[in-house]
Formats: C-alpha cells, structure tokens, sequence
C-alpha cells in the first residue's frame, strides 16, 4: 500500500506515518486472450508481411516481456495502402448509399462490444493501463463512437443545413500510445460515416489492438481497401503525412510533432486537424466538495498514470482550503494501489515505456531542484517493469517547469489562488489549451469562469468525462480542429 512521503530538493525523510491499510486478494483478469506471435500490416483487407521484412517487438510494460513483433511498415508500404484506400474510395465504398455505409458502423461497434473483454486485456498489457480502465471506459466508448456516427452517415445534410457535404478522400490518420483503441474509433467512425477511406498508423509501442481492429473490420466485411492499417516508427508516421495522394491529415500526439506536420504540411492541398499536447487547470474554490474534488483530482491524474493529454496536472486550489485538500489528498494517496495492470484491484498501472518513465523523472527531478516540495506514495515498486509512484508538488510557482510543461505522469503540481480572477489568470497562463476543470458548489460561478477560460473542454464537479455527442479539441499549442459530436464530422467532408 502506498504511504505519502515529502521530498524537498535532495532530502527525502517520510514526513507521515499512516502505518498499513488494508489489503486484498489478487484479482487478476482471466479473460483468454488470442495474442499472436507476429502482427502484419492490413493493407487491401488482407493482413501482408512489411515490403522490407522487418519487425519490431512490442513489450508489456509492466514486465519488460516481448509480447509479439510488430511489421515495420517502410514508405513503400505507405503507398501499396494509399493505393488501396485510392482504389475502395472508387469503387464499392465510394458508390454505396450512405445508409449502407452506416450498416457497417453498427456491425462494427456491435463486434466491439462482443469482444470488449479481451481486447480491454490487449489494451491492457500492451499498454500498462489498469484493466478496469480498458474494460470500463475506453472500450465502451471506443464502441459508442462507432454506433453514434453509424446514425449520421445518411444524416450528413441535417448536419450541414444548406450545403452539399460529399467524403474528402483518403485521410491518413496517426494516433497515440495512451488510448490507442480508443482514439483509433475516434478518428475512423467519423471518417468512414462521411465515406472517406484511411491509413491509419498506430502508435509504434502499443499497435496490438489496432491490428485486432482490422480482424473485426475484416469480419464484418468491410469491403478490401477502406481502411488499412500500417505499423511502423517515426519514418513511417512520416511517410503517412509526405504521401502526395492523401487528402487529410488527423494527427493526435506531441506539441513538437505536431508543429513539424504543419509545417510540412503548409502551402500544400492536404487538410489537417492536430490534437496536441495539455497542461490542464483544474480549479477548486473554497465552496467546493472537497471529497468530491479529490475525487476527481484522482481520475484526472492519477487513475490513468497521466498518461491524458488533458489530464489535471496542475491543481488550482483557493487559499483558504488549500490545507485541507492536500491532506485529504495526502491520505487518499494512501490508498491508491501501484502494481499489476490486470488486477482488477489496481489502480495505477504501468508507465508505457522506458524513454516516457525516464521523461517523468527527469522533470519531477526539476520539481525538486527548483525547490518545490514533493510528496510521494513511499509504496513498493514492482522490480520489473515501468512504474512511477503517484506523487504531487507544493509550494510551486508558475515559473516552475513542472508547472508548464507536460509531464504525462502521475505527478500533480499544487498551485493556490485568492479570487476567481486570480483563478482564470493562472489556469490561463500556458501556451496549452486542451481543457480544464472547475469544483464549486455555485452555478454561476461555473458559467462565469467557463466563459473566461481558454480551454476547449471545460468539465464541472467532474473530470475525464467523455461522450461520442460531444465535441473534443484545443486552442493555441494544444491544436485545432475538433473531433466527436457533429463538430467531428466537418474535417472529412467538402461542401
């Protein structure tokens, strides 16, 4: 079990003594899985070894074990999946009525859910996400996209009242290692209601479920070509968006990336919608529930590693209660179990990889130099793996990094307020946009502040709450264009 301890520059003495909590059982999840040794490209509907013949493995990251090698897509396999995404978008797909079209979205979200449990076990070990995570959030709503916009591919004229909307043609689509599942349904379902087609690259350390996504694709007969799915590391990313016969790029990851591909991308015909990086406010006033906040505090940073581009990292919270939320934070700490994503009874799992693992500590290394004070769950660490005990700072200021820069961690920097204004002028200060939260128990409050914030997701008395009907998407480094709801249906058609 976890026990807080304080940290300040190099000294770390446990600063509180909460002797031991309770303990359960393992509860592991003992869905089978059909795990495969080698995952190809799915090119054309049909999965094809890589042009050059080289794989990569794919690693659990709570054990360091080779799960399966991953095909190593090249340029040259970029372009055999354009050319047949090129080829469905002219023939069946592209001249199917719409309503069919949304036939396939239903038969597809429907597969999903009949296999939720072992493909939320896939997620799961290739990823290091908690189980219950996978099983009861990102799957089901990786399913709900796809039955949401299956009801607006013959609606695509209520959606745009005036205009004539018609599919915008081969969208190349990257997506991220954090919900790889989930954000693959969050970029195909739209696109493929508007009947574009797509090449979709996964991310190179968790590309497992994606190629289970095409078997399910490939099973409820997706004609060939509609979607293909390449595997591959930053050159084949690359490839994807320097192809010349796609039309749209939907890029969801980094800052840094993201400018590169606009960059890349400026002055020429391609489309292009980008999802970047966070580093979200989320704010507590005074007359706020505090055990419903904390609450919340947990689901936005900690259940989820932080591996969330939106996810709470910098806690706002109003002076006069600042003292109670960190000690109700700090014995809730306690609490949180670190260990084996497939227990059921976990709840932070592994840190996805060795290179992000070292990014986190570096940066809360930052925290301390800097003088910041950190407090950390004192829990035993599995000696194998990637892990990183829950953990928040006090006593930070707005200059420090840990409070302007993403960490993607379990980390929590602790920031205090006087007034509401000073509250929106500190959660403001960031050259991210993604979202934020806001804890009081006043409605008004809430309508006033959400007005004044630059986020382009506002959550109140709640966090990390998401819904296929409603819009997702940032402002200034946080990136442009939306996705979910009708606003996801715009940047895959012309009118």
């Amino acid at each position: 079990m976890a026990t807080p301890t304080s940290r300040k520059k190099s000294a770390a003495k446990p600063t509180l003594d909460f002797g031991h909590a309770w303990d359960y059982a393992p509860a592991p999840e003992s869905i089978p899985v059909g795990l495969k040794k080698r995952y190809d490209l799915f090119i054309g509907g049909k999965c094809v070894a890589p042009a050059d013949g080289k794989y990569f493995a794919s690693t659990n990251p709570a054990t360091e074990k080779k799960l399966a090698d991953i095909a190593a897509g090249t340029a040259k396999d970029v372009d055999r999946a354009v050319k047949a995404a090129r080829k469905a978008l002219g023939g069946p797909w592209g001249k199917m009525p719409a309503a069919e079209r949304g036939k396939y979205l239903y038969r597809i979200a429907r597969m999903l859910q009949e296999r939720s449990r072992e493909l939320a076990v896939l997620e799961t070990m290739d990823g290091g996400k908690p189980i219950r995570e996978s099983r009861d959030i990102d799957l089901p709503l990786a399913a709900a996209h796809f039955f949401y916009y299956a009801g607006w591919a013959d609606k695509l004229a209520y959606a745009f009242p005036g205009r004539t909307p018609s599919p915008i043609g081969v969208a190349g689509q990257i997506i991220p290692w954090n919900f790889p599942l989930l954000m693959a349904a969050w970029k195909l379902a739209p696109a493929l209601a508007c009947g574009n087609t797509v090449v979709l690259k996964p991310a190179e350390t968790t590309s497992i479920t994606a190629i289970h996504l095409a078997e399910i694709l490939a099973d409820a007969g997706l004609p060939e070509g509609v979607v293909n799915i390449v595997t591959g590391a930053e050159q084949t990313g690359a490839a994807v968006v320097s192809h010349p016969d796609i039309d749209k790029i939907a890029f969801t990851g980094s800052t840094e990336v993201g400018k590169v591909i606009a960059k890349g991308l400026a002055g020429t015909r391609k489309r292009l919608t980008l999802e970047l990086g966070g580093k979200a406010a989320n704010i507590v006033m005074a007359d706020a529930p505090l055990d419903q906040a904390v609450e919340g505090i947990l689901n936005g940073i900690y259940f989820n590693q932080g591996h969330v581009c939106c996810a709470g990292s910098r806690l706002l919270v109003e002076e006069s209660v600042a003292e109670a939320v960190v000690e109700k934070l700090t014995t809730r700490l306690r609490t949180l179990r670190v260990g084996d994503p497939l227990d059921k009874n976990t709840d932070v799992g592994a840190i996805n990889s060795r290179e992000q693992l070292a990014r986190i500590r570096e940066l809360v290394d930052s925290g301390v130099a800097e003088g910041a004070e950190l407090t950390q769950a004192s829990c035993p660490l599995p000696a194998k793996g990637y892990w990183f005990a829950p953990s928040f700072f006090t006593g930070v200021t707005a200059s420090h990094r840990i409070a302007r820069e993403e960490i993607f961690g379990p980390v929590l920097s602790i920031l205090t307020f006087r007034t509401p204004e000073e509250a929106i002028e500190r959660a403001n200060n960031s050259p991210y946009g993604l979202s934020a939260g806001i804890w009081t128990d006043k409605g008004s409050k809430i309508f006033k502040m959400v007005h004044a914030l630059k986020a382009g997701v506002v959550w109140a008395n709640t966090y990390n709450k998401f819904d296929p009907t409603s819009p997702f998407g940032g402002y200034k480094e946080s990136g442009f264009g939306r996705e979910g709801g009708v606003h996801g249906l715009a940047p895959y058609v012309r009118l």
